[in-house]
Formats: C-alpha cells, sequence, structure tokens
C-alpha cells in the first residue's frame, strides 16, 4: 500500500479533473440561463462568476480544516457522523454517492458532445461512445490508484496549460484592442417567454440565482480530496489541504477569466439556438450548429492559428471525460467505509489484486452507464441533478465541523490551540452559512427542471443503506455466541443420513460410503418412487447387491421428486426435533458449462430447499466424469502460467526457492 500512495503532483490531476473539468461547462450554464433574458442579461455573467468563486473560496477555506481534522479518508460522512449522528452521516453519504455517479455520467457525456462536435461523424452516437469511454475508465482504475494517476497526469496538466495559455493571450489582447469577436457575435437574442422584460421583476431575480445555481457545478469534486487523503504521501493532511488550495487558484482564476472573455468577445451560448438567435431578426433554424464556450472563444482567439484552435477543443474534451476519474477515486473509499460500518454490503471493503477497491469501480461505472443511457447523454438535462448532492454534503459537514470545534473547546486548555481552534470554527461557520444558502438556492431553482430526481435517488440510496444495516444486524445478533442459551451448547441427539437414490451407480456407492464411514445413528436409502417399473427393478437389483442399507421408496402419485423428500425430511424433524438430518446428494462433476445444463437439476433445485430447513444438513458427494478430469488436467497446465499479482507476491517460479536446484 506504500508504493501506491500519491505525491502532490499526481494527486492533483487525480482528485481536482472533476472541479478543474467544471471550468468547460460552469461557464457555459451561466450564458445559456441569463441568455433566457436577452443579451443584457448575458452582461451580468463576470459577477455571477464572481460570486460562484465567493462560495468556492469559502468551501476550500472550510474543507483545509476538514483534512486536518478527520485525515481517515471519510470525509464529509465521517465528520457528519461523527458530530451529528449516524442518520447525518447516512444521509451525506447517500448525497455523495448519487453525486459521484453523476460525476461520471455528466463528465463522460460532456465529453462525447466534444468529440462528436469536433468529429461530425460521431454525432447521434454519444450514447455508445460514452458507453465505451466509462468501459475505458473502469479498466484503467482497475489496474490500480497509482497506475491510473500517472497515466491521466499529462492530459490534466496539458489542459491546465492550454486553457491557461489561451486565458493569458486573450486577456492581453482585450488588454491591446486586438481581441476579434466571436463567431456568434453577429447574433442577436431573443428573449424566451417570461423574460420579455429582462431581467425585471421577481422573475428576472429568480434567473439570476437560477445561474448562480448552474455555475455552482464549478464546486463539484472539492470534496474527492477529503474522501482521497489517505490516498496521499505523508504529511497526508497537509499535503491534501495544499492540493485543495492549488485546485482553488487554478478553478477560480480559469472560470473568471473565460466569463470575461466571452462578454469582451461576444460568446452567445443559449439552450435552442434554432429559435433563441437571430440573424437580421430571423431565427438562425436547425441547421445552425452551436459551438461550446471555449471552442467559441479559442476560434476567435487564436484566429490565424488554427492547430491551438484544435489543440484546445481536443484537451478540453479529453478533461472531461478524464474528470470521471475523481469520482472512480472517491466513490470505491467512501463505498468501502461504508461497508466496513455495515451500511453497504461487505464486499465494496475488498480489494483486488492490484490494491484496487474493484467492487466498487464496477458498480460506479454501471450505475453511470445506466445514466448515460436513460438520459441519452444529454448535459443539459443531466446538469440539473448534479449540484444537490454535493450542497447537502457540504452543508452537513460545515454544520458537523462546527460541533466538532466546539466539542474540544469544552476540554483544550492551551491558549495558541484554543485561538487556532477558534479560528478554524469561524472560516466553517462562514462555510456552512454559504453552503446552506446555496443548497437552498438550487433546490429552489432546480428543483421541477430534475433535481427532485436526484432527491428521490438519495433517499432510494438512504433507504437501501438502512436496509442493509439492519439485516447485518439482525444476522450478528443472531449468529453471536450466548452462553446462557441451551442451544449453544447442546449437541444433537442423534444424526438420521438418508443417502438419495435416483439409479444403483457408482455415483450412490460413493454415497453410501461416505454415509457409512461418518458412522450415524439411523442410515437409509431413499428414493422416489415415480415410474413403477423402474422402482421394481432398483428394489431387485439392491437385494441381489445385498446392500447393508435399507432402502426406502417414497410414494409419488404426480410424478415430483422435491415435494416426497421435502415431506418426508419434515416428518423426521417433527418425530424427533433433537436429531440432526444429514442428506447425502450424489452429483456429477463436469467438464463444461453447457454440460451442467443435462444434468443435477434434481439435486439442484432439491438443496436449495433443503438449505432452508433447520436442523438439515445437505452434503454434496461428487463424481467426477472425465470430462471434468480433462478439463482438470487443462487447468493444471495452466496454473503453471504467472498471473497478475504473483511476481509481487513471491508466488512466480522465478521468486520462489523451492524451484532452485541449488536452495
Amino acid at each position: 500500500m506504500g508504493h501506491t500512495l500519491l505525491p502532490k503532483r499526481i494527486a492533483l490531476p487525480v482528485f481536482a479533473s472533476d472541479a478543474l473539468s467544471s471550468v468547460a461547462y460552469a461557464p457555459d450554464e451561466i450564458l445559456l440561463t441569463l441568455a433566457a433574458a436577452g443579451l443584457a442579461a448575458t452582461m451580468l455573467s463576470p459577477w455571477v462568476g464572481l460570486a460562484v468563486v465567493v462560495v468556492m473560496a469559502t468551501v476550500i477555506a472550510s474543507y483545509r480544516q476538514n483534512v486536518h481534522a478527520y485525515p481517515s479518508g471519510g470525509g464529509d460522512y465521517e465528520v457528519a457522523t461523527v458530530n451529528l449522528g449516524p442518520r447525518a452521516g447516512l444521509t451525506v453519504a447517500s448525497a455523495l454517492l448519487v453525486d459521484y455517479v453523476l460525476t461520471v455520467a455528466v463528465s463522460v457525456s460532456a465529453g462525447a458532445r466534444y468529440a462528436s462536435a469536433a468529429i461530425p461523424e460521431l454525432r447521434g452516437h454519444e450514447v455508445q461512445l460514452g458507453l465505451v469511454i466509462v468501459l475505458v475508465l473502469m479498466l484503467l482504475n482497475l489496474r490500480g490508484v497509482r497506475e491510473s494517476g500517472t497515466a491521466f497526469a499529462v492530459p490534466v496538466y496539458l489542459y491546465m496549460a492550454t486553457i491557461g495559455v489561451m486565458a493569458a493571450v486573450g486577456l492581453a489582447r482585450w488588454a491591446s484592442g486586438s481581441l476579434p469577436q466571436a463567431v456568434s457575435s453577429d447574433l442577436t437574442l431573443a428573449p424566451t417567454l417570461g423574460y420579455e422584460s429582462g431581467l425585471a421583476g421577481m422573475a428576472g431575480a429568480f434567473l439570476v440565482l437560477r445561474a448562480f445555481a448552474s455555475g455552482s457545478t464549478a464546486l463539484t469534486g472539492v470534496e474527492a480530496i477529503s474522501n482521497g487523503v489517505p490516498a496521499f504521501k505523508k504529511p497526508k493532511s497537509k499535503n491534501a489541504a495544499t492540493t485543495l488550495l492549488l485546485l482553488g487558484l487554478i478553478s477560480s482564476t480559469l472560470v473568471l477569466s473565460i466569463l470575461f472573455l466571452a462578454r469582451a468577445a461576444g460568446v452567445h451560448y443559449v439552450e435552442d439556438p434554432a429559435t433563441q438567435l437571430l440573424r437580421n431578426g430571423v431565427p438562425v433554424g436547425d441547421t445552425y450548429v452551436q459551438a461550446p464556450v471555449i471552442s467559441q472563444l479559442s476560434e476567435a482567439i487564436f484566429s490565424g492559428f488554427p492547430w491551438a484552435f484544435h489543440l484546445v477543443a481536443a484537451v478540453t474534451g479529453l478533461i472531461l471525460v478524464l474528470a470521471a476519474n475523481t469520482a472512480f477515486n472517491g466513490f470505491p473509499v467512501l463505498g468501502s467505509i461504508l461497508a466496513r460500518d455495515g451500511w453497504m454490503p461487505r464486499q465494496l471493503h475488498t480489494r483486488g489484486d492490484r490494491l484496487a477497491l474493484s467492487n466498487g469501480i464496477v458498480t460506479l461505472a454501471g450505475g453511470a452507464a445506466v445514466l448515460i443511457w436513460a438520459f441519452n447523454a444529454d448535459v443539459t438535462l443531466l446538469i440539473p441533478l448534479y449540484t444537490v448532492g454535493v450542497f447537502v454534503s457540504f452543508s452537513l459537514s460545515q454544520l458537523g465541523m462546527l460541533r466538532h470545534w466546539g466539542r474540544h473547546l469544552r476540554t483544550e486548555p492551551d491558549r495558541a490551540v484554543r485561538a487556532r481552534m477558534k479560528r478554524s470554527r469561524v472560516i466553517n461557520a462562514v462555510g456552512f452559512a454559504m453552503t446552506a444558502t446555496v443548497l437552498v438556492v438550487v433546490i429552489v431553482t432546480k428543483f421541477l427542471l430534475g433535481a427532485w430526481i436526484a432527491i428521490l435517488a438519495m433517499v432510494a440510496v438512504f433507504t437501501l443503506m438502512n436496509g442493509i444495516h439492519r439485516h447485518y444486524d439482525r444476522v450478528r445478533k443472531e449468529l453471536a455466541l450466548d452462553a446462557d442459551a441451551p442451544s449453544a451448547r447442546a449437541l444433537p441427539s442423534r444424526v438420521h443420513a438418508i443417502v438419495l437414490v435416483s439409479h444403483l451407480h457408482r455415483p450412490t456407492m460413493r454415497a453410501l460410503a461416505y454415509a457409512r464411514a461418518s458412522r450415524p445413528s439411523v442410515l437409509e436409502a431413499v428414493t422416489v418412487g415415480v415410474d413403477p417399473e423402474d422402482v421394481v427393478a432398483l428394489r431387485e437389483q439392491w437385494e441381489s447387491m445385498d446392500l447393508p442399507v435399507p432402502l426406502k421408496v417414497l410414494d409419488s402419485p404426480f410424478r415430483e421428486i422435491t415435494r416426497p423428500v421435502l415431506t418426508y425430511v419434515r416428518s423426521i424433524r417433527r418425530e424427533s426435533p433433537r436429531d440432526l438430518v444429514v442428506v447425502y446428494v450424489p452429483e456429477y462433476v463436469v467438464g463444461h458449462w453447457w454440460e451442467a445444463l443435462l444434468h443435477n437439476q434434481s439435486a439442484i433445485r432439491l438443496k436449495s430447499r433443503l438449505l432452508f430447513m433447520r436442523g438439515v444438513i445437505v452434503a454434496s458427494v461428487p463424481w467426477q466424469l472425465d470430462a471434468s478430469a480433462r478439463a482438470h488436467a487443462a487447468a493444471e497446465q495452466l496454473d503453471g502460467r504467472p498471473v497478475a499479482g504473483e511476481a509481487r507476491r513471491g508466488l512466480t517460479s522465478a521468486s520462489d526457492p523451492t524451484t532452485d536446484g541449488d536452495a
């Protein structure tokens, strides 16, 4: 595990790619929302962006306190659980799990949109492209955290450098008065129904709030660093806090630069370009293809340098895809912690051969694939679902930190430490006030646009985790040893063994031999009389071989096999409740999967029913057919080949001293 820890230079692209990628669509969402009220409303976009940046700075400062106080990787879930109680922690966990799945769906869908804009042949195939991208990301992350981080570092840094250069060149050209206008600058905006008078009145204020809520998608992904503190190299908390600060500075600078340059270059971006964009007072129609804001900006800023425009488009599309990697690092860790605490299936706590939390990675990929398919990879439909969960976790986390500092201040005698705690409490108090306000704005402005779906999903996940926890509690109490209960120590009074017989052949003889070797109190062979002629033949063969086990025939007037056996076993249990009944079932072991369909079907049905009966044990007695022996020999040959992880665990022949003739 020590070799998989990440330095800051790798941790930044691994955990911050989601928040950094929002630079590619958060400005689009702000401009798209304000455009509903016409051209004058879009002039407010830099100020809306500034409000988003203020919230981001507050959240970053607040989370720097979190990573120092709770470095175990539980993040918001741990903060809320410890300070506000299990239900608050579970609320945070359900919000984060849903938001991680949405992160992958939104990022991959946006990446597919950029790819289809650059490559016309991909238009109409965004869903298929998105599903392929999710599959590739899943396979990369199954290779391990460090390997996937190294693979993603180069494109993320290339994206930051490219967008940074674009912003710097654009600001320089604006300062010199040589900034060209965007391709959409000569178009006018037609206000949508209800906003003909611009931003006047309550409708205008509501629209500005909605634009702010849409721009707040820039904050998604910030919490991933607090969940990923264990993956940092030591000192873990300090490195995580530094990475948070770098993330905040880079994201804030890029978002404000893009919004300012978009207004300076006259970029127009609307929800329905066919009707909202006008040329000489006439709608442009369905033939008009609207490019994303960054694409329009890069085309204007790098006019005369088409290779630079294509580079910006390529790295932007790539970062949108790789942004999903933040969720692939956050979701499995959170799922593992929830599984450890009994809220999620325990399989999510298991690490694979590459030390990745494989089951969590596969679960996340499956959930994101379903969303991409269900919403047709449409970013506009997915975005309203996006920010609710993350601000639920932000708000409860900051409230939990207030409780945390208050609890520790009551017992801390050192004045310097108390002063530091009070400063941290003020930061978290401001963070709570701001994130709670944004949460209310997001719910009010986006509820009917799709936020209700995210809330419903959180409720469903919350209910599911409660059910899982109740199940584990019930099983744990049922299995616990109780010294006062006589059933915990009492042995069965007798063992009643039953060997199921269909024909008298080698598997049956082996089952009889095993049953006799166990020396039960009662041993009998049981067959079901489906065909009278077969029963007569079996009796004659049984008697001719003089077998020392009595044969009992169960009547079956309706030619059933399972029900007569179950009825007979129940009768034994009723007569002697303290007896242990052991049912020996002869089974064939075949060599191919399709051969299994031809054998053992009655045995499988019978075993599945017997497993639910108290005081009954089912013993399978295998008989290996020749085909299974050949399959086993082939598997033995394959066992000689090295597999993933053997060298690291010292299991290859080259590392085994017993294979060395001189050892």
